[in-house]
């Protein structure tokens, strides 16, 4: 009897790995089909979806393994081993060569679901012989569930922060493996000794194929990862919320976040003045100003120029970026320090969650500083309800502006933030400029003020700076005009709302072959 039931608890146990396994599995491949992909909740949501439709496949095709349970579910667990932890090296490998990296992720994530549904039905076989029927399948499908819970926090708060891509598959591996190699030494008695022999010898083989991807899977994810840049990656970190990379060419840098370029030091002076210099000038003498994303400092080191500004609050939801803008040379050199200033205060906290959650601080000027509404998440930030809580945190005199795409490349998208500022109350002008590294892009500059548009566009048309690398009021004339509207959008543009996200589906069908 008691060695029925340490046979028992040894499945279970197994079972309660795999369950962990198996739930990291589709995280990752999620994560890795977001960052090589794009459009998360839809990669997730498909990857996630298509996992659990194989598993059903699996568990349905489990039925015609009729003999030899143990050997199966000790290949099943090599298998997978292999599998999950050469996931990240292959895909990056495959990137560094072939646009269809995607079909190897979708392919990887239905043969992984394949094999995890295999799992719980031949378990649930091998325990019956030491537990009743009852019993046997709600504890095989309670330590399962478990496992999957476990699997949940441990990529949350290690997996993907600390470990990240390159060796969290492979601590699934070693999951597998050691599955594998437990539930051979116990259940060896019922194996015939050429089984055994042949079990010992892929298990010999599968750990020595570990050690060796364990020992190249930095370099190659490296190699792979430098493939996607066609300039010299000098820093690269994958964060909780993103993949951070800085590259460099020359004496110049790009930073980008998940792929996508966020600045070039050699024209980012045309970005950020534009972001900063005319709403602050419109402004006149502002003392407090919120700054919500912008953890690369500098937008903060283009408002530190003005001495009548009191007080800086930033707010972005990543520690391990802002920590590079204070701390990082090459971010240092760029933003003179800026993030280093008693004047600034950083908030690692979502842009949304901080204005619902302050009620004590109010501001003169916000500037919204995101990342492009390529998703739902984010477009949450370009939302009727986000700025009618910018509104209302806004003094009387409040101005906020909003990186806000580009013009012509996503000239829907475009629109329609100008048109979500609006309906939160804020009186608009729209703002655009040629970046070298990024080409047209624009910004929404909305007031609390009740003017006419026009009014507000003479009014940034006659501004003169002093502390500015590139703008002037020359400038001013060309970036505050946009000549005809030769762009037909077609149907009408809504208003971007938490509850009818339209503004991803815009920017996603925008006009991006002609970048």
């Amino acid at each position: 009897m008691k060695f029925f039931k340490q046979n028992s608890f040894v499945l279970k146990a197994a079972i309660f790995a795999t369950g962990f396994a198996g739930i990291v599995a589709e995280y990752i491949l999620s994560t890795l089909a977001t960052y090589f992909i794009g459009n998360s909740i839809f990669q997730w949501t498909m990857i996630v979806s298509l996992m659990l439709f194989c598993m059903g496949l699996g568990s349905r095709l489990s039925q015609l393994i009729t003999k030899n349970l143990i050997q199966n579910f000790l290949i099943l667990e090599i298998s997978l081993s292999i599998l999950v932890a050469f996931s990240s090296v292959l895909v990056y490998t495959l990137a560094a060569f072939t646009t269809y990296y995607g079909i190897v992720i979708y392919a990887l994530s239905m043969l992984v679901g394949l094999l995890i549904g295999l799992e719980i039905p031949l378990v649930v076989r091998i325990n019956k012989e030491y537990e009743d029927l009852k019993s046997n399948i709600s504890s095989i499908l309670e330590k399962d569930y478990y496992g999957s819970l476990l699997g949940g926090v441990f990529f949350a708060f290690i997996g993907l922060p600390i470990l990240g891509l390159t060796y969290t598959p492979f601590a699934l591996g070693i999951v597998n493996f050691l599955v594998a190699v437990i539930v051979f030494f116990r259940f060896k008695d019922k194996l015939t000794s050429k089984k055994h022999f042949n079990l010992k010898i892929s298990l010999s083989a599968t750990f020595i194929l570990l050690i060796i991807g364990l020992s190249f899977t930095n370099p190659v994810i490296k190699w792979g990862e430098q493939k996607k840049y066609k300039d010299k990656i000098v820093y690269a970190e994958q964060s909780k919320y993103q993949k951070i990379v800085i590259t460099e060419w020359k004496n110049e840098h790009w930073l980008y976040l998940n792929g996508n370029l966020q600045f070039c030091t050699l024209d980012e002076k045309m970005y950020h003045e534009v972001l900063v210099h005319p709403i602050v000038k419109l402004h006149a003498k502002p003392q407090r100003i919120l700054i919500l994303g912008g953890g690369d400092g500098c937008a903060v080191r283009e408002i530190l120029k003005y001495k009548n500004v009191e007080k800086i609050d930033l707010v972005d939801l990543d520690p391990i970026m802002t920590d590079l803008g204070k701390n990082h040379p090459i971010l240092i050199e760029t933003n003179l320090g800026s993030l280093n200033s008693k004047k600034v205060t950083i908030y690692n906290k979502d842009a949304y969650i901080f204005l619902e959650q302050n009620t004590t601080d109010f501001y003169d000027i916000i500037i919204a500083d995101l990342p492009d509404p390529r998703n739902i998440e984010l477009g949450r930030l370009y939302s009727k309800e986000f700025y009618t809580l910018c509104y209302r945190k806004l003094r009387p005199n409040g101005f906020i502006i909003t990186q806000a795409g580009s013009p012509y490349f996503a000239t829907k998208a475009y629109e329609c933030i100008n048109k979500t500022i609006e309906s939160a109350g804020f009186t608009t002008a729209k703002l655009h400029n040629q970046i070298i590294s990024m080409g047209e892009w624009g910004w929404i500059l909305g007031t609390k003020n009740k003017l006419e548009p026009g009014i507000l566009k003479k009014r940034l048309k006659s501004l003169e700076f002093e502390n500015t690398n590139w703008l002037n009021n020359e400038a001013m004339q060309l970036i505050t005009s946009f000549g005809k509207d030769f762009y037909a959008i077609e149907g009408e543009v809504e208003v971007n709302s938490v509850h009818n996200p339209v503004l991803y589906k815009y920017y996603l069908k925008g006009n991006w072959d002609l970048y």
